[in-house]
C-alpha cells in the first residue's frame, strides 16, 4: 500500500513539477507568470484525447500536434493578454491570463462537452507488481521525463547560447535589448516553453485520469503553490518541492483519508513558506542600491 502511494505520488509529484517549471521559466525572464497554466494542461489532454482517440491519429503524431498547437498557445496568451499590458507598465496581466484560462475553458465545455471521458490507452494499462502493488509504466515515465526536463534546462542555462540569452533577459533587458538581443521575442518563446511543458503534462496524466474541461483549474493551482514552495527562481527547487508534494498528498490521502488530503496539504506549505518565505530551495536576492 505504502508503495502505490510512493509511485502515485512521485507520478503526480512530477507532473506538477512540470506545470510548475512554466511557471518558473516565464518568471525568470520576464518576471510575469501565466496563470492560465492549469488550462494549457487541460489543452494538451483535451487534444491528445482528440487526435488519438476521436480522429485515431498514430500516437506520436498527436504528440507532435498537440505540442504545436499548445506552444501557439502560450505565444497567444504572450501577445494578447501579456504584453500589452507589460508594455503599458501595468500589472493587469495577472488578472489577464486568469480570465484567459478561464475563457479557455468554457470553449472548451461548449465544444467538447462537460461529462469526462476516459483516454483508453493500451500502453497505460501495462505495468508490473511489486510488493503486492500494482504499478503502471505510465507512472513511472512521468517523473523520468520531469527529471529530463530539469536537465535540459540546467545544462542549456549554462552551456549554451540561449541559456545566455536567457540570462541576459533577466538581468538586464535594456542592456540586452542595446546588444541586440530581441527581449520581446525570448519573452514569447519562455509562454511557448512553459505551456508546452503543460501540454506533456496533459498528455502524461491523460490515461490516468478523466478528460474534461476543468480537469486543469485544481492542478493549475497545486502547480503555483509548488513553484512557490520550491523557490520560483530555481528549476531544481521547483521540480523537487513538486516531488515532496506529490508524496505528502499520496500518504496523507492513505492514512487520513481524501477528504483531509487538501486540508492537511495546504496547511503544511503556508507552514513551510512562514519558515522559508522566499521557498525551501530559494534565496533572497540581493537588491543593489
Amino acid at each position: 500500500m505504502l508503495t502505490a502511494a510512493i509511485v502515485t505520488g512521485l507520478g503526480m509529484g512530477s507532473m506538477y513539477a512540470l506545470l510548475a517549471l512554466g511557471f518558473h521559466i516565464t518568471y525568470i525572464v520576464s518576471n510575469t507568470v501565466n496563470f492560465a497554466q492549469g488550462s494549457a494542461m487541460m489543452v494538451g489532454a483535451i487534444l491528445a484525447y482528440t487526435f488519438c482517440i476521436s480522429w485515431g491519429l498514430p500516437y506520436w503524431l498527436a504528440l507532435i500536434a498537440t505540442l504545436l498547437l499548445c506552444a501557439l498557445y502560450g505565444l497567444a496568451i504572450e501577445r494578447f493578454l501579456v504584453r500589452p499590458f507589460i508594455q503599458g507598465r501595468a500589472q493587469a496581466w495577472l488578472m489577464a491570463t486568469v480570465a484567459g484560462g478561464i475563457l479557455v475553458d468554457n470553449l472548451v465545455l461548449f465544444t467538447f462537452g462537460k461529462e469526462p471521458r476516459q483516454f483508453t490507452s493500451e500502453f497505460a494499462n501495462l505495468g508490473v507488481s511489486v510488493f503486492g502493488s500494482s504499478i503502471y509504466y505510465l507512472q513511472m515515465i512521468i517523473p523520468l521525463v520531469g527529471v529530463g526536463v530539469v536537465i535540459a534546462l540546467v545544462l542549456i542555462s549554462r552551456y549554451t547560447r540561449l541559456g545566455k540569452v536567457l540570462q541576459a533577459c533577466v538581468q538586464n533587458p535594456d542592456s540586452a535589448q542595446l546588444m541586440g538581443i530581441n527581449v520581446t521575442r525570448v519573452v514569447a518563446v519562455a509562454f511557448a516553453i512553459s505551456t508546452v511543458f503543460a501540454g506533456i503534462a496533459g498528455i502524461l496524466i491523460a490515461p490516468l485520469f478523466a478528460v474534461h474541461a476543468d480537469m486543469g483549474t485544481l492542478f493549475g493551482l497545486k502547480a503555483f503553490a509548488v513553484a512557490i514552495l520550491g523557490g520560483i527562481t530555481s528549476a531544481r527547487g521547483v521540480f523537487l518541492a513538486g516531488i515532496l508534494f506529490g508524496l505528502t498528498e499520496a500518504i496523507v490521502t492513505i492514512y487520513f483519508g481524501s477528504a483531509f488530503t487538501q486540508i492537511i496539504t495546504f496547511s503544511l506549505v503556508i507552514l513551510a513558506l512562514a519558515i522559508r518565505p522566499n521557498g525551501l530551495f530559494g534565496h533572497k536576492e540581493a537588491v543593489k542600491v
